[in-house]
């Protein structure tokens, strides 16, 4: 057992740290699936450019997609969006779109970057490409034309070889340059967002320490509050009686606590329903509560009343 709570603390301290591990290990093992089963390259003047930039980025586009939606903040951002008097959040939402962009564009970056440097895919795509081809065949012998065989080896075997070792060197070298990118744009990134934090390093670390148990509490309050009303009325069903009066969250008070969290200095409140629990005496709502939306706390919108947030 001791050794069991070891393993669970250290994924919760280092679930960010799994997450993209499993992710790049997912990516790199799907592109390996595609390379080797279902990719087969037409070697056709007509298709090959197509073709491979298909196999290269509709998957990406697919794991980019699949990125919002399963993040909670894009559902929380768009449920009841087009209901509400007040219409979708202008700003902040922007700002919150921006931030789920990134997160979700981490897949598909290293599906893209995983499938260049296997080659493959840019193989077939630029060997279809006229612009290129121009480029790859000057100097070269006549028998380059044939650069749309390359890929299937059906070209003269002479140039094959040659063509498709720049083929393969332009895609790894292109692989290589987007890894970097990515890794130095995540570095400057997180260092920027740390920079500008209003939060401290330990105040951070307990902020997250109270989201959990703040939606651990949550779920127990509203599976036991949930089982005790259903209860009721299905006794009252079968008993022909009146059910006893219990005290519910209206919609008004579900749509606030659901509502973006937005960071105010003057205000210590550590999530959502922190805040309106505390303004609900002074204040109808707490949407009009002035707050800025900061990159380092999107941890605040992001667990569901079932999931609990990073460590």
């Amino acid at each position: 057992m001791d050794k069991f709570q070891a393993v669970l603390d250290l994924h919760l301290k280092h679930r960010s740290a799994l997450g993209y591990g499993l992710v790049t290990l997912l990516t790199a093992g799907g592109e390996r699936i595609f390379s080797a089963v279902i990719f087969q390259c037409p070697c056709s003047a007509a298709w090959n450019l197509l073709y491979g930039l298909v196999f290269l980025l509709v998957p990406a586009l697919a794991l980019f997609l699949l990125g919002y939606a399963l993040s909670a903040r894009t559902w929380r951002l768009l449920t009841g969006c087009c209901a509400r008097a007040k219409g979708c959040p202008g700003l902040r939402g922007v700002l919150v779109c921006a931030q789920l962009s990134a997160a979700a564009a981490l897949a598909p970056l290293t599906r893209v970057a995983v499938a260049l440097l296997g080659g493959s895919f840019y193989e077939c795509a630029a060997s279809g490409s006229a612009a290129l081809g121009r480029h790859l065949c000057s100097g070269r012998d006549p028998a380059c034309a044939e650069q749309p065989a390359v890929p299937c080896g059906q070209a003269a075997p002479a140039e094959v070889q040659d063509l498709l070792r720049e083929l393969k060197a332009q895609s790894q070298v292109l692989g290589w340059a987007l890894i970097a990118v990515v890794i130095i744009f995540l570095v400057i990134g997180t260092s920027i967002t740390r920079c500008l934090s209003p939060i401290s390093y330990m105040q951070l670390k307990f902020w997250k320490i109270f989201l959990e148990k703040e939606q651990q509490i949550l779920k127990s309050q509203a599976t036991e509050h949930a089982t005790e009303l259903a209860k009721e009325n299905i006794k009252c069903f079968f008993e022909c009686s009146r059910p006893k009066e219990y005290s519910t969250p209206s919609i008004k008070d579900w749509q606030q606590i659901s509502s973006l969290y937005t960071f105010n200095p003057r205000d210590q409140y550590y999530s959502i329903l922190h805040k309106y629990v505390n303004k609900k005496e002074r204040r109808n709502s707490i949407t009009s509560i002035q707050g800025a939306v900061i990159p380092i706390l999107d941890f605040v919108d992001s667990p569901g009343i079932s999931s609990s947030p990073e460590l």
